[in-house]
């Protein structure tokens, strides 16, 4: 009889959970029909490469090398130029603007992940080692931080790492101007370790010496050169402090000569020409041949000091001092042989009444008396030529060609038109030195053909010497 009562309320109980059951369907089916998956950590690539940095950095010291007390460390580099120029021969330097790139492998930086190479950004570099490179002949160098710094670095899951960065270098261009402007120069860029010798450090190109420097086809900013090429190498100097090795690039430059033919050697030649068109003056215009002579030398002084104005205060001649010496002595040479011309001119040839002049008419005076004689005689002689003559008063006409005897007479004896001719030829010395001066100078003779053909000759050694020099100037840049 116990038991009866709850046999009455089971099916009461079961009719509860069964409502129960069926006010929970649809949350069941809510959950069922959109099925979401749920954020996994372990397949973010982002948060795995966090991982593995943190990882990797945890106790990373980046104030030891790798491989020290192992190996020597490799840095692998190569440069690739952007631009090249402008070259300075004053301050003997130049521009060059570069992408720089070194590449190391660092075993404490392996790791295993979804990514072979992994981009990392440029704050990472100042975590970890990096070489101490610097650059031997740069005078200054600025690393582009517009409008990030302009850096790149990647890490190989096997260690490797690139780092790269752009660089503008002033670089030190040390040139010998004997030759200029017919010059070529080998502008060297040397980098390496500051602090580390060649036993914990050392430099190696990463495509050899052939291919690892390479100049951009449109990146000469040369105005006065033309870059002919490039040699790369490598070199060990030697300092207190140990040996370190050197990476070296020479890049071959050979100036243009067209400028300076232009403004300096085309002047000089035309103005030694025109020096030399004074010898075809008469040598009594001396306001002209002064002019001609002052005007040149004054013209060789200002070329001369503006030739020098771009280029550095070397002690020595170069070839453009050498030449234009030689057209300020032909200039200068030009001036000397119109005062000596003018000189010998007045000394010899005066007759404007002065001592001189009265000095070559002395040894005449005596004699011209007897010349007025003479030609008095001669005067009277000529009028007795007639074909009249005079007897008692009384006037006769005679026939010479008619009477044989006269004309006999008049073959033996001289002719008074022909003794006259000779009297008027002998005039005064005075007058014929007065004639003569108007001459051409000997001086000037012989000038107007020294000057021209020794000038010449200077000019065909000039250039020949100076352009056969050139290859020999070339190969003695390549040997440094």
């Amino acid at each position: 009889m116990a038991a009866l009562p709850w046999k009455a309320k089971s099916p009461d109980l079961n009719l509860w959970v069964f409502f129960l059951f069926l006010s929970l369907l649809p949350e069941a089916r809510a959950v069922v029909g959109h099925r979401e998956p749920l954020p996994d950590d372990s397949k973010d690539n982002i948060t795995i490469f966090t991982r593995i940095l943190d990882r990797l950095l945890d106790g990373y010291d980046n104030r030891l090398r790798p491989g020290l007390g192992e190996s020597v460390t490799e840095v692998r580099t190569n440069i690739y130029v952007t631009s090249f120029g402008p070259v300075s021969d004053t301050d003997m330097e130049y521009t060059i603007d570069v992408f720089f790139r070194q590449s190391w492998r660092d075993e404490r930086l392996k790791f295993d992940g979804p990514m072979q190479v992994l981009p990392l950004n440029n704050l990472l570099a100042s975590k970890i080692w990096t070489p101490d490179t610097f650059f031997h002949n740069g005078k200054k160098s600025v690393a582009h931080n517009m409008t990030t710094p302009n850096k790149l670095l990647r890490l190989v899951d096997n260690g490797t790492l690139l780092y790269t960065m752009r660089l503008t270098i002033h670089a030190e261009c040390p040139m010998h101007l004997e030759d200029f402007p017919m010059d070529a120069h080998a502008c060297p860029l040397k980098f390496g370790s500051y602090a580390y010798t060649n036993n914990e450090v050392i430099y190696l190109w990463t495509q050899g010496d052939e291919r690892s420097v390479s100049v951009a086809e449109d990146g000469s900013r040369l105005n006065q050169y033309d870059l002919l090429g490039h040699v790369i190498g490598k070199e060990t100097i030697s300092s207190s402090t140990g040996e370190y090795v050197v990476m070296t690039t020479y890049f071959h430059l050979k100036r243009k000569i067209g400028y300076f033919v232009i403004q300096t050697y085309l002047p000089c030649i035309m103005t030694v020409i025109l020096s030399q068109v004074s010898f075809w003056l008469n040598r009594e215009s001396v306001p002209a041949r002064t002019v001609f002579g002052v005007t040149t030398v004054l013209t060789m002084t200002t070329l001369s000091i503006s030739a020098r104005n771009s280029l550095p205060k070397v002690a020595y001649a170069t070839a453009m001092d050498w030449f234009m010496a030689v057209c300020y002595a032909f200039v200068f040479s030009a001036l000397i042989e119109f005062a000596t011309v003018n000189y010998f001119t007045k000394r010899s040839w005066a007759w404007d009444g002065k001592r001189e002049g009265m000095e070559i008419r002395e040894p005449f005076q005596a004699n011209m008396a007897r010349i007025k004689d003479m030609r008095r005689e001669s005067a009277t002689l000529s009028k007795k030529a007639n074909n009249t003559f005079n007897i008692v008063g009384t006037t006769y006409g005679i026939n010479v060609a008619k009477d044989q005897g006269l004309t006999t007479i008049s073959k033996s004896a001289p002719a008074p038109s022909a003794k006259h001719s000779f009297l008027n030829k002998m005039d005064d010395p005075y007058t014929e030195a007065k004639k003569s001066y108007n001459r051409v100078s000997k001086v000037d003779k012989i000038s107007r053909i020294i000057f021209p053909v020794l000038f010449f000759i200077f000019n065909l050694g000039y250039w020949a010497t100076y352009v056969n020099r050139k290859p020999a100037i070339m190969k003695a840049n390549n040997l440094n």
